[in-house]
């Protein structure tokens, strides 16, 4: 704590791991907070960075991909921002209030599905344990591969990956960066834009064609991409926002002299961590889910590499030997994990890296979205992911 206070500059780098627990808004929220009281913020190197699960999700939040706000981060609550949205848009009316995030999906009366680019039956526990529900509408799935969601669905539409196509893309750090395709998409695959506009068209509707189109849109619809051009997001490095207007440089460090709020101070809130999942003597361990290093996300591209899949080619789980030894397991004994969430079936592997209590499951296989935590952070409505007290034992 004094290294990180006393520094010239230090910068917190956080991954999901913080957000996906019951109290992720607090951890997020406690963050904040350590930056604040030791002044590191507002300039080069201090800050903080959350690294998101893809590399366009800062993007894809900018542009309103979320439940509770519109584009530019304006609140689904707020009237003024949504009646510029709609003259905007030309409608006569756009929805007010929260939307569903994707766990609550499956609980939802959905007579229409359209998911984009997502394996939500491999990433979301709700929806694995209750993929039957998303049967009762229709459901269309865009992606670049056929995944278990698209196995599921009514209609798939192919999609071009990102070297096939142009746009933009945003990192962490706010830096937009236009990217232009490489290659023409394989067979009867197309950009993302293309089909949405296909799809408007049959409905009755004329939507963008062209990815600077939708750029021009973007700057009149978000604030800090105003002044943001194909030009200046092309040239080496790309542009970072907030850029108010086309002659602006760039903003690559927030709140050197004041913050965002109306009296330009920020905000230090108290913060609670209740430990929710407890182990007890039905679950006496602890089950910490996380990645490998050959693995990415849901393995929807990482499974379809013959060499990551050679090397790290099923789910296994890491067990200290003395829980080993405690509970009658051998390295390399096929295993049943249990919470009170599900169960599944793993590998051991011992290790004694792993810690006393503690097991660890990646999180790259579906078995582990059996096992996973429903509980939800009541605030972001992120699922506990990360932790859930289980038992093991021998599968035979």
């Amino acid at each position: 704590a004094r290294l990180y206070a006393k520094a010239g500059a230090s910068s917190i780098v956080y991954c999901m791991g913080i957000t996906q627990h019951t109290c992720g808004t607090d951890n997020v929220t406690a963050c904040a907070n350590l930056a604040l009281v030791s002044g590191q913020v507002g300039r080069p190197g201090a800050g903080i960075f959350p690294l998101r699960g893809q590399n366009n999700v800062q993007g894809a939040c900018d542009m309103g991909a979320l439940a509770d706000f519109y584009p530019g981060w304006r609140s689904v609550e707020d009237s003024g921002a949504i009646d510029e949205l709609r003259h905007l848009w030309n409608v006569r009316s756009l929805p007010m209030g929260r939307g569903l995030t994707a766990d609550m999906i499956p609980d939802a009366d959905i007579r229409f599905l359209y998911v984009m680019g997502e394996d939500i039956v491999n990433s979301h526990p709700a929806v694995a344990r209750r993929r039957g529900r998303l049967r009762r509408g229709f459901m269309v799935v865009q992606d670049i591969f056929m995944t278990d969601t698209a196995r599921i669905a009514d209609l798939v539409l192919p999609a071009a990956a990102w070297a096939e196509k142009d746009g933009t893309f945003t990192s962490t750090e706010r830096r937009v960066q236009w990217v232009s395709r490489a290659r023409e998409p394989p067979g009867d695959a197309r950009p993302d834009l293309w089909i949405l506009s296909e799809v408007a068209a049959h409905l009755g509707f004329d939507l963008l064609h062209d990815p600077e189109e939708v750029l021009a849109e973007i700057n009149q619809a978000v604030p800090a991409y105003r002044g943001i051009s194909r030009s200046n997001a092309g040239a080496l490095g790309g542009i970072i926002w907030p850029c108010p207007h086309p002659h602006h440089p760039g903003t690559p460090v927030l709140h050197t002299e004041r913050f965002s709020t109306p009296d330009g101070r920020a905000r230090i809130t108290p913060v609670h961590h209740p430990a929710l999942e407890r182990t007890s003597p039905e679950h006496p361990l602890s089950l910490i889910t996380g990645r490998v290093v050959l693995h990415y996300n849901s393995g929807s591209m990482t499974m379809r590499s013959g060499g990551l899949v050679k090397r790290e080619p099923e789910i296994h789980v890491d067990v200290h030997p003395d829980d080993a030894a405690r509970f009658g397991v051998a390295d390399g004994d096929t295993v049943m994990i249990e919470t009170r969430w599900g169960r599944a079936r793993a590998r051991a592997k011992l290790t004694p890296r792993q810690k006393r209590g503690t097991l660890f499951m990646p999180f790259h296989f579906p078995e582990t979205n059996l096992v996973a935590s429903e509980l939800l952070d009541k605030r972001s409505m992120m699922p506990e992911l990360k932790v859930a007290a289980c038992r093991i034992w021998r599968a035979d």
